[in-house]
């Protein structure tokens, strides 16, 4: 590998990308998000009718979209677009009462924002990244039962992960009397059995904070608004929605989970110390799915250009596709190993290691001896 040659081509290529973004990527995001809007819009105007998997996947693209834009947004991708409406920066977009217009789910906008912006996105693959999947699936991968029953339970937790994994260990990231950050050292990742346990400060505001509010508006409130069609109205909206909360948790983890599990992608059990080594550690420790169109895209939450992502993550969402193909050369011009297949192959190797079929790379420290002979 050519560890330094990579790294300064990639800040080159950063710096030039950070200069194409413009009011361009505000009419990108604008039109993303009235997809969105128009899925919801058809989902509920339909939802009264009968349970029925169209209206559902429609009520679930809405949400999984706002999550598409919070995702984006949060990690400050739009902060350089010159004059961009307040209300689409990092500074505002889901904070305080503005979660409930801007991005109204399970998980709490500040828990989110350090959990997975900061420590999973500059810890990926290491002991400290909260989302290391084949470390937080240990369990599953020894549980001596037939394969077929570990299947069922990860076709479980795909219909529920937003709720059973992503919102509590997303606010066990925060103290839970101060609401400040907590360090990585600190956090203590929640199980299923410990978000019952209301004796933890923690429990007690996730279910404040988190599933009363989401749970009571979207299973309560939204069924009763259509109350004068009559019961059955409300029967059939409320069958809609849980069925649309089963395919959007689903939709979106075929697309987030594969990212960074995989036989052929690390583990590392040392923290980068240099921006060249970070570099490379965000490339082999990541996976792209196919690019190109954007219903593709849009329907991937712009995650298969996952490598691009990790590497420069305050970037708009149209940046990624236009960079892509250029990070891509860079890796094979200087030894990187860049890893890029379908979604549905890429998440059949994530399946692979956390039902323990097979384990991922580990790498003990990074070559600095190997990398130097190599460039010598």
């Amino acid at each position: 590998m050519n560890v330094a040659g990579f790294c300064a081509d990639m800040e080159r290529l950063k710096a030039d990308a950070y200069r194409q973004i413009g009011s361009a990527d505000f009419a990108h995001l604008r039109k993303i998000e009235r997809y969105g809007r128009i899925a919801a819009l058809l989902g509920l105007a339909t939802a009264w009718t009968i349970p029925n998997p169209v209206t559902a996947f429609l009520l679930s693209l809405g949400q999984f979209t706002r999550w598409l834009l919070a995702h984006h947004i949060t990690h400050r991708g739009y902060d350089r677009v010159p004059g961009i409406p307040a209300r689409y920066t990092s500074r505002v977009f889901a904070r305080g009462w503005r979660r409930y217009i801007d991005w109204f789910d399970w998980l709490h906008p500040d828990a989110w924002d350090h959990e997975h912006n900061i420590l999973h996105h500059y810890h990926t693959g290491e002991e400290s990244d909260p989302d290391l999947a084949e470390r937080n699936a240990e369990f599953l991968r020894q549980m001596r039962v037939p394969l077929w029953v570990k299947y069922v339970l990860m076709a479980i937790l795909a219909c529920t992960w937003k709720i059973i994994y992503y919102a509590p260990n997303s606010l066990s990231v925060l103290d839970p009397v101060t609401h400040r950050r907590l360090h990585h050292s600190r956090v203590v990742a929640f199980t299923i059995g410990s978000a019952l346990d209301f004796r933890r400060p923690t429990v007690r505001r996730l279910w404040v904070t988190c599933y009363l509010p989401y749970a009571t508006w979207h299973f309560v409130a939204v069924p009763l608004m259509f109350l004068p069609l009559g019961m059955t109205a409300v029967w059939c909206v409320l069958g809609n929605k849980l069925l649309a909360e089963a395919i959007t948790n689903a939709h979106a983890f075929l697309v987030i989970a594969p990212n960074h599990t995989a036989d052929d992608l690390y583990r590392f059990s040392f923290h980068y110390h240099r921006k060249e080594e970070f570099y490379v550690t965000q490339v082999v420790g990541s996976a792209n799915y196919h690019c190109g169109n954007e219903l593709t895209d849009y329907l991937s939450l712009w995650l298969n250009y996952q490598i691009e992502h990790h590497l420069i993550p305050d970037l708009p969402m149209r940046q990624y596709a236009r960079i892509q193909p250029h990070v891509k050369a860079l890796c094979e011009r200087h030894g990187i190993p860049y890893k890029q297949e379908s979604v549905f192959r890429r998440f059949g190797r994530m399946l692979d290691v956390v039902v323990g079929r097979t384990s991922m790379r580990k790498l003990e420290a990074f070559p600095h001896q190997l990398t130097a002979a190599r460039a010598g």
